[in-house]
């Protein structure tokens, strides 16, 4: 037993550990056997988020005990750019739990945060209360839902991309590199690694391009007639009504799952309805200026 009360008997401790295979195939198979998520097809689609620092305690076999990733999440909330991190990949296996390694960890990447310069850290949690004394605090969550809006005439169909074709890989990536935040009041201004992971967590996502305004939309149909807007991706936004011209589908409701400031549209802010929450830490109080959510596609 170390002092502070970390048991890491039989572990070792290793940081920025990416460029080891074997080492990022262990955090892989960690996030399946705790979380059932594959993040294993990011290896093919550019690799992590080229900032990632992940810290880990592994055993002597090479299984990852413990972990917790920090990263860059630059954002703008309320108009202004803010030069944020994001912790992801918290997690530790049954056999380890209750000794400490968690608080460990969480340590470490506050540590290398604060010697990075970040101005905030934000995370997802389904424990809030697990980060309550590191100073995060929850954020509220609002999502947009009203009637479609009236869609132009001769609008050109999108086509879909698909990010695991290595042109369209390559079109979504360049244009993740140059996009505009997708809202003023809250937004990723940069997470290409995270969008295009997300294209294959759920596989109801779609990715379409509009060739005239470049820009590639992800979305679902939640129903017949009922579109969910997840991103835009662009160096400009379309209006929401050149948006459901170009995905060529039959909509009275649009569900628009970040504020919907650019889109020449207005929708009922709702509260998000989930257990996970979103948390930053932060000096002094952050509250939108309207009611907003970070798009899925920035989950992490």
């Amino acid at each position: 037993m170390t002092s502070k009360g970390i048991d890491h008997s039989g572990l070792t401790f290793r940081r920025d550990y990416f460029g080891d295979l074997k080492a990022w195939q262990a955090l892989v198979d960690l996030l399946k056997d705790t979380f059932a998520i594959d993040i294993g097809p990011l290896q093919q689609m550019g690799g992590p988020d080229p900032s990632s620092m992940p810290f880990g305690w592994f055993d002597g076999d090479g299984l990852l005990a413990a972990n917790l990733s920090a990263f860059a999440m630059p954002l703008v909330i309320n108009g202004r750019p803010l030069n944020a991190a994001a912790f992801q990949s918290g997690a530790v296996r049954p056999p380890w739990r209750g000794r400490g390694l968690y608080r460990d960890l969480t340590q470490k990447a506050l540590a290398w945060c604060e010697e990075k310069g970040f101005e905030a850290i934000v995370l997802y949690t389904d424990k809030p209360a697990l980060y309550g004394p590191y100073g995060f605090r929850v954020l509220p969550l609002h999502a947009y839902s009203g009637k479609a809006p009236t869609v132009p005439k001769a609008q050109r169909s999108a086509r879909r991309l698909n990010p695991r074709e290595t042109a369209d890989l390559e079109m979504l990536s360049a244009v993740l590199k140059t996009r505009q935040p997708v809202s003023d009041v809250l937004a990723v201004c940069e997470s290409a690694a995270m969008f295009l992971i997300n294209t294959q967590l759920d596989p109801g996502v779609r990715i379409s391009w509009l060739e005239r305004e470049r820009a590639a939309v992800a979305w679902k149909m939640d129903a017949p007639r009922h579109v969910m807007l997840l991103d835009v991706v662009g160096g400009s936004i379309p209006s929401l009504a050149t948006i459901i011209g170009a995905l060529d589908v039959e909509a009275e409701i649009v569900d628009v799952l970040f504020c919907p400031d650019k889109l020449d549209w207005s929708g009922q802010a709702k509260p998000l309805e989930s257990h996970t929450r979103l948390m930053i830490r932060a000096p002094g109080t952050i509250a939108f200026d309207r009611p907003a959510m970070l798009s899925p596609m920035a989950d992490f």
